[in-house]
């Protein structure tokens, strides 16, 4: 999905190649989705911030237009230390030594590992509706499983989420999201269709299902290594007044715990933010970012 004024992107990030969208003029910043959108779900954000930023919106490995590498030992493919490396070389070959990131929903799971793992390079970090993943995993409980039962379903072994989302991807995709709209701006049927096309390969919901099994194990494992380093760039978080991360954390300081600066602002949504609140994502990502 091309956005006004943007033009296709498509990297070979080490033999994965990164496809998206790039426009506007400015600071670049990377814009990263979540599951089971692609950079699609930045539709009605990117191109506002195109007027003060270079804007790089992909489709993380795996998902949309991307490569979609078969799940090997330990889904290690699918690690968010693999995953934010793709994005590093991306803006790498944009000629982007030092940019800021974006990401909602697993998006900001990338955004967040690449933070840990090129501080150098990630100049300040926005995550949308989610707390870290090893805080959520800790602190896991009958709430979470309620809540988040979607993290153990696509982490479930023997092929199981793939061939129930198999079945019949649309219903999966238009459920889950419209189980998760807090009654903002509706979704845009373009946006859905894009959604359904890319998830219908089993090649997309293979990469998918191994992209949460990753954050069950291997992620969990690079996390707990990183215990007690806090991030350098100064973190954003915003997130949905009613959804399932505003109504359960402290948002704001949970991400205390993990960045030393940190700047929170809650939106009157549900989960999807860039689509149900896009132009209060944008006013704050620029407000965020303008003085940096």
């Amino acid at each position: 999905m091309i956005f006004p004024g943007f033009r296709p992107l498509s990297v070979d990030a080490g033999g994965v190649r990164i496809r998206g969208a790039v426009g506007g003029d400015g600071p670049p910043l990377l814009l990263l989705h979540g599951y089971p959108q692609t950079h699609a779900i930045w539709h009605a954000v990117a191109p506002r911030l195109a007027e003060r930023f270079t804007v790089v919106a992909t489709d993380l490995r795996g998902y949309g237009d991307s490569d979609k590498p078969a799940p090997g030992p330990d889904d290690a493919r699918y690690a968010k230390r693999v995953m934010a490396a793709d994005q590093l070389a991306v803006m790498r070959e944009l000629g982007f030594e030092r940019f800021a990131v974006a990401g909602h929903d697993r998006g900001g799971r990338v955004a967040h590992r690449l933070a840990l793992d090129s501080p150098g390079a990630v100049s300040a970090l926005a995550v949308l509706d989610i707390v870290p993943t090893r805080h959520a995993l800790d602190h896991a409980d009958a709430a979470f499983g309620h809540g988040y039962w979607h993290w153990f379903f696509l982490a479930a072994p023997a092929g199981i989420p793939e061939r129930l989302i198999g079945n019949d991807p649309e219903f999966w995709i238009t459920a889950r999201m419209r189980s998760r709209h807090g009654g903002g701006a509706p979704f845009d049927d373009a946006a859905i269709a894009e959604y359904v096309r890319c998830l219908s390969d089993p090649a997309a919901i293979a990469a998918s299902c191994a992209d949460y099994r990753a954050a069950a194990g291997i992620d969990r494992r690079h996390d707990e290594a990183d215990a007690g380093r806090a991030l350098a760039p100064p973190l954003l978080a915003l997130w949905g007044a009613r959804s399932f991360v505003g109504r359960s954390y402290d948002v704001e300081q949970v991400w205390r715990e993990y960045a030393a600066e940190v700047h929170g602002v809650a939106l009157d949504a549900d989960h999807y933010l860039p689509e149900e609140r896009p132009d209060e994502v944008a006013a704050e990502l620029t407000a965020f970012l303008t003085p940096r």
